[in-house]
C-alpha cells in the first residue's frame, strides 16, 4: 500500500488497483494514473484522484444516469487501447463540473471508456455528434 497526501487528507491505495489513462485526459496528458476515491455520499457522482499531481481531481458520472438515451459503442481502436475484446464490457464515464453558481455541467462530448477487466480509460472526442461538452443538468 502507498500514501498520498490529497485535498481529501492522506489516501491509501493500492497501486495494482489504479485507474490508468495511457494517453493521459484531454488537456492533462501527462496525467496517467489515478485512484477512484471511496463515495462517502449515496449518489451517480464519484471522484477519481490523480497520483501524479496531487492538486488534480476530477468529478465523474455514469451518463446514463441523466440522459437515458446516450449511448457509445467503442470501436476496435479504442478496445485495442484498453486491452479488451468485443465480449469484454466498456462501460461510458463523463466528466461533470460543478461551478461556484452550481449550474452543473456533465460533458457528453469526450467520454471516458473504462474497462473494468483491465483497469484501463481513456478519453474520446465524439466527433460530428449533437452531443456538447457542456450539457446542463437542469436540461436532464
Amino acid at each position: 500500500m502507498k500514501k498520498i497526501e490529497t485535498r481529501f487528507g492522506q489516501v491509501e491505495y493500492d497501486p495494482a488497483n489504479l485507474l490508468h489513462f495511457p494517453a493521459g485526459l484531454i488537456g492533462f496528458p501527462t496525467l496517467h494514473d489515478f485512484i477512484v476515491m471511496p463515495n462517502k455520499k449515496k449518489g451517480p457522482l464519484f471522484w477519481i484522484q490523480a497520483i501524479d499531481d496531487t492538486e488534480i481531481a476530477f468529478v465523474l458520472t455514469d451518463p446514463t444516469n441523466f440522459f437515458l438515451d446516450y449511448s457509445i459503442t467503442p470501436d476496435d481502436t479504442e478496445r485495442k487501447q484498453l486491452l479488451i475484446d468485443t465480449e469484454e464490457p466498456c462501460f461510458i464515464l463523463s466528466v461533470v463540473t460543478v461551478p461556484p453558481d452550481q449550474n452543473i455541467s456533465i460533458n457528453l462530448a469526450a467520454p471516458i471508456l473504462f474497462a473494468p477487466s483491465t483497469n484501463r480509460a481513456i478519453q474520446i472526442i465524439l466527433e460530428d455528434s449533437s452531443y456538447e461538452s457542456k450539457t446542463f443538468l437542469a436540461n436532464a
